[in-house]
């Protein structure tokens, strides 16, 4: 394990460490190897959904953890329409028409299971232009690195998106997160997406981040085990094979 990855793995277990000691977290608990949700998540939400970029946006795609349960509801609420990813990959990705989601339900709508039940799993070649990225976080910095809980699965999703051309250089990421889990600075890998915009229960921070955006999947990083996983990835490049 190099520097870096150690590195990564310290940041992560020191900020869960705090978040449940400190009580800041919130079910599900523990936060351990997690995206941990947080005591303030719903007034994180409601700063990003007053933010300009937010209100521009007809297409977001926010990640499917608990913590940004309240941004998918805004998303629905707004009359967006909200792309999520099933957890993990393992079904592709979900999206929700809040045309054809009841009012009444636009909260359950916001959980796995509900958009599951409201929302259509879709095709690589049906997904729309993303307008707007939101990501979960284990820990960000002020100029815009970012740390997952380890797996890898916003990279995919962005890096499946950016290779359909649904995404590009200039296609925001947000995260909303708890004040605790900003910090100075954070060890990066060149496949870590960076982040436009953080969003706290306290204030929003422009990163105006320098870090690289990836220009797509790390195919040589890609194992025979994580295709067999993640079928759409694997869907992805036979889509490539079958065009190159």
């Amino acid at each position: 394990m190099d520097d870096v990855v150690l590195l990564k793995e310290e940041t992560r277990s020191k900020i869960w460490k705090i978040m449940e000691e400190r009580n800041i977290a919130r079910f599900p608990r523990p936060v351990f190897n997690r995206i941990p949700n947080f005591v303030g998540a719903e007034e994180a939400a409601r700063r990003l959904q007053e933010l300009r970029i937010f209100q521009d946006a007809g297409v977001l795609k926010v990640n499917p953890d608990s913590p940004q349960k309240p941004v998918r509801e805004s998303v629905l609420s707004d009359g967006k329409i909200l792309v999520t990813p099933a957890p993990r990959l393992k079904s592709g990705f979900l999206l929700l028409d809040p045309k054809s989601v009841p009012k009444s339900a636009f909260s359950y709508a916001s959980t796995i299971k509900g958009a599951f039940k409201y929302g259509k799993q879709v095709d690589l070649t049906e997904l729309p232009k993303v307008d707007l990225i939101i990501v979960g976080s284990v820990a960000v910095s002020l100029d815009g690195a970012r740390i997952g809980k380890g797996g890898g699965y916003s990279e995919i999703e962005c890096g499946i998106l950016r290779e359909l051309n649904l995404i590009d250089e200039k296609t925001p990421i947000a995260t909303s997160v708890h004040e605790i889990q900003v910090l100075e600075k954070i060890p990066t890998e060149e496949h870590d997406i960076p982040i436009d915009i953080i969003v706290t229960p306290e204030r929003i921070i422009e990163t105006k981040t320098r870090h690289p955006r990836p220009k797509g999947i790390f195919w040589e990083k890609v194992t025979e085990k994580m295709l067999q996983g993640i079928p759409v990835l694997k869907e992805l490049k036979e889509m490539k094979h079958a065009t190159s």
